[in-house]
């Protein structure tokens, strides 16, 4: 079996800006949820972790679950900070069905460099919805992503869906 490369170059700049985050004052993590909600694309604030919209995404609905705490690894948080974390993945899954109705899901965690982390310093859960035939030969061909809905209507969509469900973490 041959493996076959697609290779998607409008990543590069946005991983190149990432890297540049050392330490945790020029984390981006660490920054965000400093600033407005609207500004910051924050979706959701806990207790100790808060929802944020990928500011270039795969598809539309792309979310991170990202803990407060700088860490560059899952066992470097606390039991009620997993719990929370993982807690807070299942309410964004509900959130982005209601408002999106995703056909599947990625869901990941990228440890370090190799594995794929843009802020390889502080420890966040991607969030995905697919649907069939969402990456398309705009894609592949012209190296360009087709989002349906912009981010300011998926920001504002989103956290209201949020504010409805919040209740349901029960932590």
């Amino acid at each position: 079996m041959s493996f076959q490369i697609l290779w998607a170059p409008w990543r590069s700049k946005y991983i190149k800006s990432l890297t540049k985050h050392k330490g945790k004052d020029t984390c981006l993590f660490c920054i965000l949820p400093k600033k407005p909600d609207s500004e910051s694309l924050i979706v959701y604030r806990g207790r100790n972790v808060y929802v944020v919209l990928n500011a270039f995404p795969y598809t539309s609905g792309h979310v991170m679950v990202v803990p407060y705490k700088h860490v560059d690894s899952l066992e470097k948080l606390s039991d009620a900070e997993l719990l929370e974390l993982f807690k807070t993945v299942n309410l964004s899954l509900k959130v982005l069905r209601e408002a999106f109705k995703p056909e599947g899901f990625n869901i990941g965690i990228n440890l370090g460099r190799p594995a794929g982390a843009g802020i390889e310093k502080h420890v966040h859960v991607h969030i995905v919805p697919r649907w069939t035939g969402d990456a398309n030969f705009m894609t592949t061909i012209y190296n360009t992503r087709v989002l349906p809905i912009s981010l300011e209507e998926t920001y504002k969509l989103l956290k209201e869906y949020f504010k409805r469900y919040e209740e349901a973490l029960d932590l």
